[in-house]
């Protein structure tokens, strides 16, 4: 299909008429219009479609029917049919009241043609900038973070049916392109076993069994993978995504252990970021956020929270499951620099707090980044010991450390940490802290051990040292307390997305569609909130339940 560019418009009178009379007291499509204008146009979406070919419907038009798409929660079925027949969409979109709309599968190609472009984001931004050009947005002022989990479109898989279900979907597809070549070489009891989906098997709950039945399943997994890459096998079948993810499977849970194969030990597995957690989508992972895991994703939502203004969401950013939320306040924002919405203060919780990442917001942004630090802790602070790190002195010139007692340290050297950050190591000599009468509230050693009695540190740069003592020192506040409070109205921001827009459950397949769905969800709550404003309708309360109202306070 090519695009022929459609210079928007005057909604057509008799649409017009008959809007006003259905709905005299307006609905949000219409508002949207006529508030906000036409916010999509043709243009914006011109490296989309080729210069020739059959014309394709408006795709300015298209991205506003997926943005009200949204915010009804509605399918693609729906979508279309509301185009064909609700008054008000066609008023929205500027269409004659006789216009026939489109087929459903319209939306489809479209979101397909959106991925491959980023085009998600230009919607939101076209949202955004309609909001820009209102008075309803401005950068600076203050904004809020917080992420949620998403689950995957598919369904949740446990270990033994992961490795069933990645079997079964390599035999689909070899028998699909190669079925007499799989004929002639398949094993008699895999038709019986790989036949149906795991799911439909019962599986023993004998520890022993199962690890056999495992076990088996590997021994298979191996003997179709060898019969694949043998040299005498059709090279297409190496080609077959099936093929690969049924190879990555078997290399995180079988090894070969004297010519058997053996399922790995839970030690021995890949971690939640790279291991698969289902054939069927291939970049969902494994997440885990306080007691909540889940297999999908993960969306951090950005928001605007002045006082008598619209809340609207700025950035959204998906990730796969397993990604932490320590790493992402730099992605935030440098996704909000680049749309020009970058806030004076941001405020996110203890997940987003540390000391790099409040670093790098003062220093590449000018961004004060507020959010509960985490307490350290180490080996030798734990139990009865009560010194923390905020009780040593350090001289940073010198390259020196002090302890409570007056000694100082002997050992100072540049390292990494684990996750590969830069870190100073700091000791103390045993023959300073063994006699020090202060070492119980110092060192947590057991009694007896051979380890070398002396205290150790492990300290950020100094600008990060630095600044996390700052912040520290202002968290303990009533004010910055109290101006905390701010952050929690991002929860329902969280909450609206889940209830009346589907946030929670991924529609679609993959990293980059569950990436599109996130973007068109935050422009269709931009565009509620943004009707809200306008119409004057208030903040909905903080809803607390009766049990909870009886609670004592304190």
């Amino acid at each position: 299909m090519s695009m022929k560019p459609l210079v928007p418009g005057e909604v057509p009178a008799e649409t017009v008429r008959v809007a006003r009379a259905a709905f005299p007291k307006g609905s949000l499509a219409i508002r949207v219009r006529d508030e906000l204008g036409v916010m999509f146009t043709d243009e914006h979406f011109s490296g989309l479609f080729p210069a020739r070919g059959k014309r394709a419907w408006s795709p300015g038009r298209l991205a506003l029917v997926l943005v009200l798409q949204f915010v009804d929660n509605l399918t693609d079925r729906q979508a279309a049919e509301a185009v064909r027949a609700r008054i008000d969409w066609k008023y929205a979109l500027g269409l004659e009241l006789t216009d026939p709309g489109f087929d459903h599968s319209v939306l489809c190609e479209f979101r397909d043609r959106l991925i491959g472009a980023e085009g998600g984001r230009e919607v939101l931004d076209g949202v955004l900038t309609a909001a820009r050009e209102r008075g309803l947005l401005a950068s600076g002022g203050r904004a809020r973070t917080d992420s949620t989990h998403v689950l995957s479109a598919v369904r949740a898989l446990n270990q033994l049916e992961l490795v069933s279900e990645c079997l079964r979907s390599a035999l689909n597809a070899v028998a699909r392109v190669e079925p007499d070549w799989l004929r002639e070489r398949a094993l008699q009891d895999w038709f019986r076993h790989y036949a149906t989906r795991a799911d439909e098997t019962r599986f023993p709950k004998d520890r022993t069994k199962r690890t056999q039945l495992y076990e088996r399943i590997g021994t298979d997994g191996m003997h179709l993978l060898r019969l694949v890459w043998a040299a005498d096998a059709p090279q297409r079948l190496r080609e077959l995504p099936e093929a690969e993810i049924l190879r990555q499977a078997w290399v995180q849970h079988f090894h070969v252990v004297e010519g058997e194969v053996r399922r790995r030990g839970p030690k021995d597995r890949p971690p939640g970021a790279t291991r698969l957690a289902s054939p069927y989508d291939v970049q969902a992972r494994n997440g885990v956020k306080g007691e909540i895991r889940w297999d999908g994703y993960k969306v951090h939502l950005t928001e605007s929270c002045e006082p008598d203004t619209a809340h609207l969401i700025t950035n959204v950013v998906t990730t796969h499951g397993a990604v932490s939320d320590d790493r992402m306040a730099t992605v935030v924002h440098a996704g909000l620099a680049a749309k020009g919405l970058l806030p004076a203060e941001h405020w996110v919780d203890s997940g987003y707090a540390n000391a790099a990442a409040l670093t790098a917001a003062h220093r590449d942004h000018g961004v004060a980044l507020h959010g509960p630090l985490k307490s350290v802790t180490s080996a030798q602070s734990r139990g009865d010991a009560t010194f923390g790190q905020e009780a040593f002195t350090v001289d940073w010139d010198q390259q020196q450390a002090g302890c409570p007692d007056g000694h100082t340290s002997t050992y100072w050297r540049q390292a990494r940490s684990q996750q590969g950050a830069p870190v100073i190591r700091i000791q103390f000599s045993p023959r300073d802290c063994k006699p020090c009468p202060r070492q119980p509230e110092c060192i947590n050693s057991k009694p007896g051990s051979r380890r070398l009695v002396r205290r150790e540190l492990t300290l950020r740069p100094r600008a990060e040292h630095e600044t996390l003592q700052q912040a520290r020192a202002l968290q303990q506040t009533d004010e910055w307390k109290d101006r905390y409070k701010i952050r929690a109205g991002v929860e329902g921001t969280v909450s609206q997305g889940v209830i009346a827009h589907g946030l929670r459950r991924s529609r679609y397949r993959g990293l980059a569609k569950a990436g599109l769905q996130h973007q068109l969800t935050t422009a269709a709550i931009n565009i509620v909130r943004i009707d809200a404003h306008l119409t004057g309708k208030p903040h909905a309360p903080t809803r607390t339940s009766p049990v909870a109202a009886l609670c004592p306070t304190g």
